[in-house]
């Protein structure tokens, strides 16, 4: 277990934090001073329930000695190698074993440092491909309103959230479209699993290429599940339907699996899941159990080919990173795909699934809770907004949890919990109890 100890408040002033109310936030700090398997602990030294897997990052526990040791080792064996005109072996290894469990037919890998980092590599990908294709007049993008692809100009182009956009709004990518969201709380609430109402929302898809013909578009990129938006799932047969018009008209199909990929679902990824195979899959956080940034972009073998045209001496695709492929990220992502694998946490995902789906609905009923979803170990329980505006509640029940001993992740009105997939059925208890007091408390 991890010691319980005070530990001195750091001086909070120059660190500007990112996606955080800061006055509100250094005004009333939470602070984590250290970890171990389910639980982070406070800087009063108290224990934290992590119910979020950290930022959807940490699949396999906290303080994993594996991890550490692979770090360790490969730092003091070396530190750092480019990745421009040279490589190291660790991340050919790395490459070829995430390959073994990739989607059929997507074998090939590329190393980046984040998610915000991943899709804008793919997106590249794909005006790379259409023009090695002979097509280089595809190059419109198509997202998704409420998606949510990460940071760069390229991520909050193709992304739906407005709050993400609006500053940024006259700097972003022209010749981008959004496809409507599938959050139908009236149709679809307190749903188990997949929501029945919504394919149709995918026919929006045909009705953009009418608009701006099939030869223009490069790619379509969407979550197969919205996580940094609130827990929004699929309708039944809804990714297939985009997979069988993106295929008819030549355009790529980009999956976002930044929190999806790495077992979330019960699946390496939810394209296996939900047997719906893209032609690109980004991800990041749990491939290392978010030890060191690392990303990785999955790639069909055809596009990769025909990327790889031209003479022998020319780069094929003018793009990459300083870190990309770094030897220490590498080293700790092979050792956490060995904890997956050896510990089987994939399946032990899918065995909770039900536990975790039972235990998450038996909140309905508690105050102002208007929606809850859920799939695989992820679930997001929504809110009707308080008279002091959206998001207030949230926050509140938010608060309360940390102060009471569980971490949970608060996005407006909605919470969403994500539990490392190491999760016991009685911490999945304990996360529902402090939930539900928190509720009540708040009201």
């Amino acid at each position: 277990m991890l010691e319980t100890q005070q530990t001195p408040s750091p001086n909070l002033g120059n660190y500007w934090m990112p996606f955080t109310a800061n006055k509100q936030f250094k005004a009333n700090p939470r602070l984590l001073t250290q970890a171990e398997g389910m639980y982070y602990t406070d800087d009063k030294g108290q224990p934290v329930l992590d119910a979020t897997a950290g930022l959807w990052c940490c699949n396999a526990g906290h303080g994993r000695s594996e991890i550490s040791q692979a770090v360790s080792q490969q730092i003091a064996h070396m530190d750092y190698a480019p990745s421009f005109q040279l490589g190291h072996p660790i991340a050919f290894e790395l490459a070829n074993k995430l390959a073994q469990i990739s989607p059929e037919g997507l074998d090939k890998v590329f190393f980046t440092n984040s998610g915000s980092e991943s899709v804008d590599t793919a997106l590249k990908m794909a005006l790379c491909y259409h023009r090695a294709n002979g097509q280089p007049s595809r190059t419109r993008f198509i997202g998704r309103e409420l998606g949510y692809h990460g940071v760069g100009f390229g991520g909050i182009s193709v992304g739906g959230i407005g709050n993400n956009r609006k500053t940024f709004s006259g700097q972003l990518l022209q010749g981008v479209d959004h496809l409507p969201h599938t959050l139908d709380i009236e149709k679809n609430a307190f749903t188990r699993g997949l929501p029945k109402e919504g394919i149709e929302k995918a026919e929006a898809l045909e009705q953009l290429i009418t608009l701006h013909g099939a030869e223009n578009i490069a790619a379509v990129i969407v979550e197969p599940m919205s996580g940094s938006a609130g827990v929004i799932l699929p309708p039944e047969g809804y990714l297939a339907r985009l997979r069988e018009i993106t295929k008819k008209h030549g355009i790529l199909l980009i999956f976002d699996e930044v929190i999806t990929g790495f077992g979330r679902l019960g699946s390496a990824f939810a394209s296996n899941f939900w047997q719906v195979t893209p032609d690109i899959i980004t991800t990041a956080k749990a491939i290392n159990n978010g030890a060191i940034p690392m990303g990785a972009v999955f790639v069909s073998n055809h596009i990769h080919d025909t990327c790889m045209q031209g003479p022998e001496n020319m780069i094929e695709f003018f793009h990459g990173y300083t870190y990309s492929g770094h030897p220490v990220a590498a080293a700790s992502a092979l050792a956490t795909l060995n904890i997956y694998q050896n510990e089987q946490l994939f399946e032990r995902a899918s065995s909770l699934s039900q536990y975790f789906e039972d235990a998450v609905h038996s909140l309905k009923g508690l105050p102002n809770i208007i929606d809850i979803r859920n799939i695989g170990l992820v679930a997001g329980i929504q809110f009707a907004p308080s008279k002091e505006g959206v998001g207030k509640r949230g926050y509140e029940i938010f608060d309360r949890c940390f102060r009471q001993g569980t971490l949970i992740r608060a996005t407006g009105d909605i919470l969403a919990l994500s539990p490392p997939l190491i999760v016991e059925k009685s911490q999945i208890d304990d996360m529902i109890n402090s939930l539900s007091d928190a509720i009540c408390s708040v009201g």
